[in-house]
């Protein structure tokens, strides 16, 4: 693998690159959408290439372990050959998950995880070993290193343990990456992740120790879980300035079109978000013009195009009128076309993004487009 950086945007900390795998070229900034376990909700395989326009898609270490399970997923030869998706993916390494399992029996400890699982209560334990192991046999193009996602609120001793832990846990990840081999014949990578909460210290101890190992990519991770979006992005700032400059930086959960600018803006290279599915399954439409609840009664009878930026596929075929009714009677095909829709806008925004980066006029351009895009219709 490897990543060029091609432009520089001369009033931020904005680049446009290309992040090359064996599975094919990474235009960055970009935009992956979430495939949880194994598939992006309510979107077939070949929407997400066309018109939607992914580049790489996300699996899930937690959900796939456990279903459909790692023995039928190396039986089909790997993820990209079970789903059909031939371009890249990355997979988070369960970190997340299991920081969402608290008050459910989940004991974090030095060793790793014990957590009982969603679907039907069994015992299981991740090390950070065991999550190496699990995401080669998943045969993503880039996996995470094992972390502690640190919750927010937290005390500043807790948010150092924690980060001094998912240090340790790191150092276990690497050892057991370096003493294995891909399985499906192409090439893997291992990205660290960044913690530390909002204490700027913590970030900066964080982001040194992680820029030391010397990685193909870094992570930031521990943010976008309920705090302020201004330390949000101060962290990501921070963060920034210490990570290698010439190498891919992913900002992990996140976010809003206007989180995502903003991180482009300082320096971030790869955005992931359940947002424009999870949103759209709900009636939340991202658009070039705003935010539209279809819901509402205003959209009742309107029979405009769902976006007139896009005047093709879905979005010129279907209206907001009809988008309303299929929503609000429940009809699975409500949640496909919002959910095409949502992603098309995101990878769009990106690629604009990128296009104004090339230009030297990506900050005049941001500075325009996060109000339009953030205003509600």
């Amino acid at each position: 693998m490897k990543f060029d950086i091609e432009t520089f945007d001369p009033n931020s900390k904005a680049r446009a690159g290309k992040l090359h795998t064996d599975h094919g070229v990474i235009e960055t900034p970009i935009f992956m959408p979430v495939g949880t376990a194994g598939t992006v909700k309510a979107v077939h395989i070949s929407e997400l290439s066309d018109p939607i326009n992914a580049q790489i898609i996300l699996g899930n270490t937690y959900h796939l372990y456990l279903r459909p399970g790692l023995d039928i997923i190396e039986q089909a030869g790997g993820l990209h050959k079970f789903n059909g998706w031939n371009k890249p993916i990355l997979t988070d390494s369960g970190g997340y998950q299991v920081y969402s399992l608290a008050g459910t029996g989940r004991k974090i400890q030095e060793e790793g995880v014990k957590f009982k699982s969603h679907v039907d209560g069994s015992s299981h334990f991740f090390s950070p070993e065991g999550v190496m192991d699990i995401q080669r046999t998943i045969g993503a193009d880039i996996i995470m290193a094992f972390d502690e996602c640190t919750p927010y609120p937290c005390t500043y001793e807790y948010a150092r343990n924690s980060m001094n832990m998912t240090h340790r846990w790191l150092d276990r990840c690497i050892t057991r990456f370096n003493e294995t081999e891909p399985k499906y014949g192409y090439e893997q990578t291992l990205f660290p992740i960044v913690q530390g909460s909002v204490y700027s210290d913590l970030r900066k101890i964080s982001a040194e120790y992680i820029a030391s190992k010397g990685a193909f990519g870094n992570a930031i991770g521990g943010l976008s879980v309920g705090e302020p979006i201004e330390d949000m992005y101060q962290m990501a700032d921070e963060v920034t300035d210490i990570l290698p400059k010439d190498k891919p930086r992913y900002l992990m959960g996140v976010g809003t079109p206007a989180n995502i600018l903003e991180g482009i803006a300082l320096g971030i290279d790869m955005f992931d978000c359940v947002m424009p599915t999870r949103n759209a399954r709900n009636g939340m439409i991202f658009t070039s013009q705003g935010t539209i609840n279809i819901r509402n009664e205003k959209w009742k009878n309107d029979f405009s195009v769902i976006d007139p930026q896009f005047a093709d596929g879905l979005h010129g075929q279907y209206t907001k009128a009809y988008l309303r009714h299929l929503i609000r009677c429940e009809e699975m095909l409500g949640s496909m076309i919002a959910s095409v829709c949502n992603l098309r806008f995101y990878l769009w925004m990106v690629g604009e993004a990128r296009k104004e980066i090339q230009a030297g006029t990506f900050t005049a351009w941001k500075n325009r487009m996060v109000p339009q895009f953030s205003q509600r219709l």
